[in-house]
């Protein structure tokens, strides 16, 4: 049984090592070149930490940061992928909730980091691929290989806090490996296969892409993020690098969609599209199956929190405008299952009855890094279970089954959203607007209909002056779409902000 998804890499690179594990638009290493970086990151990084502790990569995805990714995995440690187009502030807050100590960058990323004032040690990667490991060193590794468990972390994922502050979710190896195993052999992934990377390596789609490659011997192809802008150049890169397999965001599928993508091209070698992050709407999924009418569409549903997905659909049948996609059955050795406002059980039989969503498994991740309090809150143990210790995460989703019994997604259960493949707690953005000059009071909506946030605030300031100051705290995707100045917010007999109200006043202009 595998313990670490090295050996994911140590067995395809045996099987095919001179075959391209992984490219981007610059460089490409081969399965051979990427073992022998990786053990060379490791050997480089034993003076500089300690097994199990977090070694934050500051750098843009790429075959590097790939190799970054597996060095450090190598030596016993978790790996966080900083975003680059992420606020000074918010990265500070992470290396501070990681206790880190040390971080990796690339030649391009230097000068950024600096700006950071991170006072750790900072490596570059185009070193530490260089290093020449010792006797010595190699036995350290295998030391450190030989006490390695299953359940010692892998990465964090960093998504948004309710109270400002991100929550880092921590998994393990063992929760990846059963997940990959099942993923790859439900959808015939195969050593034939090239996925195309969508997702950002600090987004949890980006597992599937990894970790699928290196379990099949598959080749991950890196698509530049500037492409998504641009779908006919999109779609040349698609089919000029042979792509196969899409697992990609909601999102980024509709953009080629929207933008009328497939009548320039039709890229000739996909034949699986996996996707996830938000609800796909009908009519671009049916665009995409005119399009590819061989191939396999699947439909994935799960957040962070119990390792990227629990639940699967492969779309066998045509949908109408107006039907809902199911979510589908959960994937082998999870279990997923929907509890009402008391905590009961909801079955199949009671069709539309709306409950949570929650899991059971060993894809449940290790919860929230450095943060007891929101941990205990979702990851709890199951309410239907007295007799034993059964850790369950409560999603916050909510679904019901349809008349096939088939389970659906509903809506959220509270403020946290999913916007253009992102979670995002509006809490966060509160947070951020409250903290800008001229703002008294904030609270930021989601219009579920135009998929857009509204943030509604009383003050002197104004939308420049508020969108300024969030630039200097938040991803651009957490930005919201529209601003209401409001004289007083409306509140609730109980003294809570009346968000009801405040759509309502908002829906009447």
């Amino acid at each position: 049984m595998s313990k670490s998804v090295i050996e994911y890499l140590e067995n395809s690179a045996v099987m095919f090592p001179e075959k391209i594990a992984v490219a981007d638009d610059k460089s490409s290493m081969t399965y051979k070149e990427l073992l022998c970086y990786s053990k060379n990151i490791a050997a480089a990084l034993l003076p500089y930490v300690k097994q199990g502790q977090a070694v934050p990569v500051y750098m843009e995805k790429s075959c590097m940061a790939l190799a970054a990714f597996l060095g450090i995995a190598t030596v016993g440690c978790f790996y966080v992928l900083l975003d680059h187009s992420y606020p000074i502030d918010r990265i500070n807050s992470i290396i501070h909730t990681l206790d880190a100590n040390m971080m990796i960058v690339d030649e391009k990323s230097a000068k950024k980091q600096e700006k950071l004032g991170f006072e750790g040690n900072v490596l570059k990667i185009e070193e530490l691929i260089q290093y020449t490991a010792s006797k010595e060193e190699y036995v350290q590794l295998e030391t450190i290989r030989e006490q390695a468990l299953d359940i010692d972390p892998l990465y964090a994922i960093f998504t948004s806090g309710s109270t400002g502050v991100p929550k880092g979710v921590i998994v393990n190896h063992r929760s990846v490996i059963d997940f990959i195993d099942c993923f790859t052999k439900q959808f015939g992934i195969s050593s034939d296969d090239i996925i195309g990377n969508q997702a950002p390596f600090d987004f949890d789609v980006s597992v599937k892409d990894i970790y699928s490659s290196l379990k099949c011997g598959a080749t991950i192809q890196i698509i530049p993020k500037s492409l998504f802008s641009f779908p006919a150049i999109l779609l040349d890169y698609l089919d000029n690098n042979h792509v196969t397999t899409l697992i990609w965001a909601v999102s980024a599928l509709c953009i080629v969609t929207r933008l009328n993508g497939f009548d320039y091209k039709k890229p000739s070698n996909i034949n699986k599209v996996i996707f996830s992050g938000e609800v796909m709407p009908i009519k671009h999924l049916n665009l995409w199956r005119a399009a590819y009418p061989d191939a396999m569409f699947v439909n994935v549903y799960g957040p962070t929190e119990i390792t990227c997905n629990c639940t699967y659909y492969i779309v066998d049948r045509a949908f109408e405008l107006d039907e809902t996609l199911p979510i589908g059955k959960p994937f082998p050795n999870e279990r997923v299952f929907l509890l009402d406002e008391k905590d009961e059980l909801i079955t199949q039989q009671d069709c539309h009855k709306i409950g949570e969503i929650c899991v059971s498994g060993t894809s449940v991740t290790l919860g929230y890094y450095n943060n007891k309090e929101k941990t205990s809150e979702a990851f709890v143990q199951n309410p239907l279970n007295n007799k034993y210790i059964e850790i369950i995460y409560r999603t916050g989703d909510l679904g019901y089954y349809n008349e096939k019994k088939e389970l659906c997604f509903s809506s959220r259960k509270d403020f946290q959203i999913k916007h253009n493949g992102h979670r995002i707690e509006l809490g966060e953005i509160d947070a951020a607007i409250n903290a800008a000059d001229g703002v008294a009071r904030a609270c930021c909506i989601y219009d579920e209909k135009k998929q857009f946030i509204i943030g509604f605030y009383e003050g002197e300031s104004d939308k420049k002056a508020i969108t300024h100051a969030l630039l200097a705290k938040l991803p651009k995707f957490m930005l919201p779409q529209e601003f209401v100045k409001v004289d007083a917010m409306p509140v609730t007999k109980n003294g809570k902000i009346d968000r009801k109200q405040l759509m309502e006043k908002y829906d009447e202009k």
